[in-house]
């Protein structure tokens, strides 16, 4: 495990400093999958960036543990109650207008991003009420091979279980290399979704696996 690490909240202080680093590491959960919702990748990156900073939003830092060494980042992981999915998606709605009155995206590219997403959707399965949802969980590349996903992983199912959730769960693309993790820390294939869209533009199945406590 890498030495001084530390899992934290990531506080205010930080946010803003980590801001610029955290679109990479979401779209590195699923890059073909976070492509195919969004043709160009710097609309991505500014809606996560904005998203960041806005409270019960979909990739908010108030639900994001930092893993940190010597204060810099080392990886992340992002996760909620299972209600909370719908309320933080449609808590993006005002950051999209932000985006378009500041013009960082275009009509088209907002109306292209959100039929996509509607074709996407059908990969990901409604998340139970009494679970914790792992959004993202993602490692610098330079940092893999020391148990940050591990430690971030197992504090996540810590909290939780302290939570009283009756277990937590997760979406992963088919093919990364991350399955193969979930299940060395004891998670079981739920469910295998294919959308056909998605799939045609050459998306994956997606997994959803959990954990029951």
């Amino acid at each position: 495990m890498a030495t001084g690490l530390s899992i934290v909240k990531a506080a205010p202080g930080i946010r803003e400093t980590l801001t610029p680093q955290i679109p990479e590491l979401v779209h590195a959960t699923g890059p073909v999958s976070y492509d195919y919702h969004f043709p160009k990748r710097s609309v991505f990156d500014r809606l996560v960036e904005k998203s960041w900073l806005a409270d019960d939003s979909l990739f908010a830092a108030e639900a994001t543990h930092v893993a940190l060494a010597e204060d810099a980042l080392q990886g992340i992981e992002i996760g909620f109650s299972g209600p909370q999915w719908n309320a933080r998606k449609a808590a993006l709605a005002p950051l999209w207008q932000e985006m378009l009155a500041a013009q960082e995206a275009s009509m088209d590219e907002m109306s292209v991003v959100l039929e996509h997403s509607a074709h996407a959707s059908w990969l990901n399965p409604l998340v139970p009420e009494d679970v914790y949802y792992v959004h993202a969980l993602s490692v610098k590349p330079e940092s893999r091979g020391k148990k940050i996903g591990m430690k971030l992983l197992t504090e996540a199912m810590d909290r939780a279980r302290d939570a009283g959730f009756r277990g937590l769960q997760l979406d992963v693309l088919s093919d990364n290399p991350a399955v193969n993790f979930y299940q060395s820390m004891g998670l079981e294939l739920l469910v295998e979704s294919r959308a056909p869209k998605p799939h045609a533009a050459g998306v994956p199945p997606e997994f959803r696996m959990g954990i029951e406590f």
